[in-house]
This record gives C-alpha cells, sequence and structure tokens, in this order.
C-alpha cells in the first residue's frame, strides 16, 4: 500500500506550477515549458480550444436565433457580466454566471470574468502600449504609492520579447511618455482623426494624436506562422474568439506552444483552493485544488508556483493560504495583502460631429481607433489631481436612415441608408490612486459553492477621479471646439469599478518587504519560490492598458525563477 501511495504522490508533482490560463497565465505556461520544466497549468473553468471552441465565429447576424440580444431568462443569470459592452448572445458562453462564484459589494463593483482556458485573453480590447519611466517613477515623484523596484529599462528587452511573438501593430512615433515597440505595419487613421491630429499639433504641441497599437497581425512574421496563426482579417468580432488566430490570446498562441513542448499539463474544472506552506522548508510545497466536477480536494506539487489567476483571484488564494507562520495569508507579514488595489475609470466619454470632409468616408473596418497618450501632470504637477488620462478617439461617417414614405419607397429608404456628417467619440481611460482603503478581504461566514470564502470587495471612485473626469471633459471640449467638431456632448458613463476589467494591486510590487509583497522579480518577498505576474502585482495603474506589461513581466520573472534552481 505505502508504494502505491508513493506513486500518487509523483503522479501530482511537476517541476512548476501555473494558476490561471489567461494573458499572464498562458506566458508562464509557454516559458516554463519552453524551458524544459515539466509544468501544471490549472484553469477553474472548461477547456476552450482555438477554433474547435469559438462556436459562433463564423456566424452572420441573421443565424443568431435572437439577433443578437440575449433573452431575459438566461440574462438573469449573468447580472454582473450583462453590464459589460462585450455581452451578447455571441459572447455569453465565454462569460461567468453570478452563480459560479459569488462575492460580496461593500461598494458597488463589477467583478467581470471569464473562467475557461484562455480566460479573458478570448475577450480584451487588444490595445498594447508599454509604459515609460513617467509611469514606473510616478509614485516615488507623486507621493500616492510606495516606489515601483524597477524602471523602464528593466522591462525593455522583456517588452521586445513578447512582442515579437504576440505580434503588435503600431507605428514608431517617438514619444517619451509611451515608448516604442517592435511593431507590424500599423493601421489607418480616417481623415477626420488626421484632421483632429493636424488641428492639436498646431495649438497643443504636448499633445499627440497616434493610430493605436495593437495587438493585430498586420502582416505576419515567421514566428507567427509556427504559432499556426494568420493575419487579421478586420472583421472587428473579435470577442467571439479568433479562427485565423489574427489578434493575440493564449488559446491561439501560448497555451498551444506550451503544449507543443510535451512539458505541459493542462487540468481544467481546477478551483485553486490554497498554496501549501511548508514551515520545516521554509517555503511553499504545492496547491490544494478543488475538482469543480467531483468537489473533491486534491493536492498537487511543484518547487515553483506562478499565480495567475487575475487580480482579485490572486488576492482571494494568498488570502486564504493560511498556516501557522502566515495565519493572514501567505506572505503576509505586513498585512497589507488586499490592499491598495486600483483600476482604471472608463467613466469620461464625449461626442461630437464634423461637418467637413463630405466627399470622404472610410472603407472596410479596423480593430482600433487613434489614442493620445496622457498629457496631464506628466512633466510637472499642473493640475489639482493627482496623474492623468490617455484617451482613444475614432470618427466615423453617421449613417442616415429615411423612414418615411411607404410600401416599396419605406423599404428603398430602409435598405439604403444615406451617410451623413462626421460622428466623434473620444474615451478616457484614466489612472486611479491605490488606496489602503480600496480593499478585497475574506468574509469570515460566507462560502461559494465550494466552500472558499467569499471575496469583500470594497474599492470606488473617490474625490481625485471626479477632478479627474472633469478635466478630461473640459480638455476635450477645448481640443474639439478647436478642431472645428461642433454639437459636443460630454458624457458620464457611470461605468462602475471592475466594469471595464483592469483591477489590479492587492499583491504589489516595491523594495521595501515592510510596505510591498513582491520584490522586482515578482517574488514574494517571505515566501521565494511564489511569484506573482498578473494584475495583483501592480504598484500602480498608470493610463496606459495593462496587459503588454503583465505579459512582459511574467517572461522576465519565469527567467528569473528558473535560474535560481529551487
Amino acid at each position: 500500500m505505502p508504494n502505491f501511495n508513493i506513486d500518487d504522490i509523483k503522479s501530482r508533482t511537476f517541476d512548476a506550477i501555473v494558476v490561471g490560463t489567461g494573458m499572464s497565465g498562458g506566458w508562464a505556461a509557454k516559458e516554463l515549458t519552453q524551458k524544459g520544466l515539466r509544468t501544471l497549468v490549472l484553469e477553474r473553468g472548461r477547456d476552450v480550444k482555438h477554433v474547435i471552441d469559438y462556436p459562433t465565429t463564423l456566424k452572420q447576424p441573421w443565424e443568431f436565433e435572437h439577433l443578437g440580444q440575449v433573452p431575459l431568462e438566461i440574462k438573469k443569470d449573468y447580472q454582473i457580466a450583462s453590464k459589460n459592452y462585450i455581452f451578447s448572445e455571441a459572447t455569453a458562453h465565454f462569460l461567468t454566471k453570478d452563480a459560479e462564484q459569488e462575492y460580496i459589494q461593500d461598494r458597488p463593483y463589477d467583478w467581470i470574468r471569464a473562467y475557461h482556458v484562455g480566460g479573458r485573453s478570448l475577450l480584451w480590447g487588444r490595445m498594447t502600449q508599454r509604459w515609460s519611466d513617467f509611469d514606473f517613477e510616478g509614485p516615488a515623484r507623486d507621493g500616492f504609492a510606495v516606489d515601483w523596484p524597477i524602471r523602464y529599462a528593466d522591462i525593455a528587452p522583456w517588452y521586445s520579447y513578447v512582442e515579437k511573438f504576440a505580434g503588435i501593430s503600431g507605428n514608431r512615433d517617438g514619444l517619451s511618455t509611451l515608448p516604442d515597440g517592435e511593431f507590424l505595419p500599423p493601421h489607418e487613421m480616417s481623415c477626420v482623426e488626421k484632421h483632429f491630429k493636424s488641428k492639436i499639433a498646431t495649438k497643443y504641441p504636448d499633445r499627440h494624436v497616434i493610430i493605436g497599437r495593437v495587438a493585430h497581425l498586420t502582416r505576419p512574421k515567421d514566428i507567427h506562422y509556427k504559432q499556426g496563426r494568420a493575419a487579421c482579417q478586420n472583421r472587428t468580432i473579435c470577442e467571439r474568439g479568433c479562427p485565423y488566430g489574427g489578434y493575440y490570446s493564449s488559446n491561439a498562441s501560448t497555451i498551444p506552444w506550451a503544449e507543443k513542448t510535451g512539458k505541459m499539463t493542462l487540468r481544467p474544472h481546477s478551483v485553486v483552493h490554497s498554496v501549501i506552506y511548508d514551515e520545516t522548508k521554509g517555503r511553499a510545497t504545492g496547491v490544494r485544488v478543488i475538482d469543480t466536477n467531483t468537489k473533491q480536494m486534491i493536492e498537487y506539487y511543484a518547487k515553483i508556483i506562478f499565480l495567475n489567476a487575475s487580480a482579485l483571484n490572486t488576492n482571494l488564494i494568498l488570502l486564504n493560504s493560511t498556516s501557522n507562520r502566515f495565519p493572514n495569508g501567505l506572505g503576509n507579514d505586513n498585512g497589507i495583502l488586499g490592499k491598495f488595489m486600483a483600476f482604471h475609470s472608463y467613466r469620461g466619454r464625449i461626442s461630437a460631429e464634423y461637418e467637413g470632409l463630405l466627399d470622404s468616408t472610410t472603407d472596410g473596418r479596423r480593430p482600433n481607433g487613434s489614442y493620445i497618450p496622457r498629457f496631464r501632470n506628466v512633466f510637472k504637477q499642473e493640475t489639482d489631481f493627482l496623474r492623468g488620462y490617455a484617451t482613444s478617439i475614432a470618427a466615423s461617417r453617421i449613417e442616415v436612415t429615411d423612414k418615411d414614405g411607404f410600401g416599396e419607397t419605406l423599404k428603398h429608404n430602409l435598405l439604403n441608408p444615406k451617410l451623413g456628417l462626421w460622428g466623434v467619440n473620444a474615451s478616457m481611460m484614466a489612472e486611479t490612486i491605490p488606496k489602503e482603503s480600496s480593499v478585497v478581504k475574506l468574509d469570515k461566514q460566507l462560502v461559494d459553492k465550494y466552500g472558499i470564502p467569499q471575496l469583500r470587495i470594497s474599492i470606488g471612485y473617490d474625490d481625485n477621479d471626479e477632478k479627474v473626469l472633469k478635466d478630461f471633459h473640459e480638455q476635450f471640449s477645448e481640443m474639439y471646439h478647436e478642431a472645428g467638431f461642433k454639437n459636443i456632448h460630454p458624457i458620464d458613463t457611470k461605468r462602475l469599478p471592475g466594469n471595464e476589467n483592469h483591477e489590479m494591486g492587492g499583491v504589489r510590487m516595491g523594495k521595501d518587504p515592510k510596505t510591498s509583497l513582491l520584490n522586482k522579480w515578482n517574488q514574494l518577498h517571505a515566501c521565494k519560490n511564489v511569484f506573482v505576474t498578473d494584475g495583483a502585482c501592480m504598484t500602480s495603474t498608470s493610463t496606459q492598458n495593462p496587459s503588454l506589461t503583465y505579459m512582459a513581466l511574467t517572461a522576465r520573472a519565469v527567467d528569473y525563477a528558473v535560474k535560481q534552481r529551487f
């Protein structure tokens, strides 16, 4: 009998364990297996195979039973997910029902989750900008968080490394606020976006309108063909899953790459309960997993553990990983685990119309728009609020439908809309400030259906966010007026924190173990063989989309972890 027990433990022992298969988890799986480590990759949801499991990807609008609308009987199971712009009859199967993981909102919070292999890498907006030293040095300069333990020079080569593999389209714009990367050919601005760029450059030389940088293969290279991917078809229905692999996702890229090494064991339907800490060895030895089908708890063992479960779930796992050594959660000697959370505010929008260039229109589709990097409080503090915002902006002709007439005349009018004025829309993505009061913690009584404590979330807007929103509306109203736009409408979308999918913090990086959980290698200060490289590790949020930084941090941390030979 003892021999059977030894064999059973051996079958559950690996060189490394990765928790999560999304944006950062896919990269951890790829890098660890590529370096020869037998790696167990855990996913709490079902498996989703590239191409095979994209059921709506080739459907035409008229092929949906409800023409894209989700029936109320089904929608009631998705009270949180249905608030997100991505939710439709074409995507509901990729989003998580409320009952899958209950949580407690001490402050209103929309936790958008996608529990399947690939996670939200199938659903993301695909905007990919590097951070600059203005971002990494921000907390030290402005005093709103602890200093980052790294600078742009530390991560720049890893940005290049992941950009080449993922495939990023963009232009080399030469901006100190937004470093250039390894780009595939860029998409094109519309003529009104070019007009806006010209007008802004004349009046505001420190404000730059550029084409957005996105993870789309405009001209694939050999490394992308080796992944089995092809050029982006500009279908702009990316959230259904792309059978061409035209945009980067774990499903199309890193997970299949890891699988080809023969070193990866992928285990879906596996909710991670906690990390196992061995007090005699002074390190983590594995993870406890609940099989979602059998509800059985199983232990898996490894020398290296990467937590990439997404920011809130990574916080939850660490908080639930208690022992005599860590009674308040793994690595939580300073008591700040789950604190100093932050996010991006998407509340600001502003629309307008333009009466010029009516001899032109757009042709075809593109998966992005133009982009304006942060221009407030960059070189000095110039406002009554901290930090600032970046902005996505797009312009296209408005279609005008004549609904007059009867019979054949009405039918003809409805089927033949005419081009109206140009419509312009800008959306703000603002940095929020990590605060000790922005916190997630475990409830002491309520548990989810797997017996794991429910997460209590207390994260919200503050006075700084209101000032940022006001400034965005004021500045863009002025900029629109300068460009000759009319019918200007500032909008507060009222989007709740979490709804933008950019939750960050709680297990932040830093130089001092007294004020941070992770060191410059994304390694827990107090448990050296556990690494966190998803959104939980972020010390601050900047105004750039975070996914590219997660990827780069993950590749960098794996390189370091493997060299340590735990």
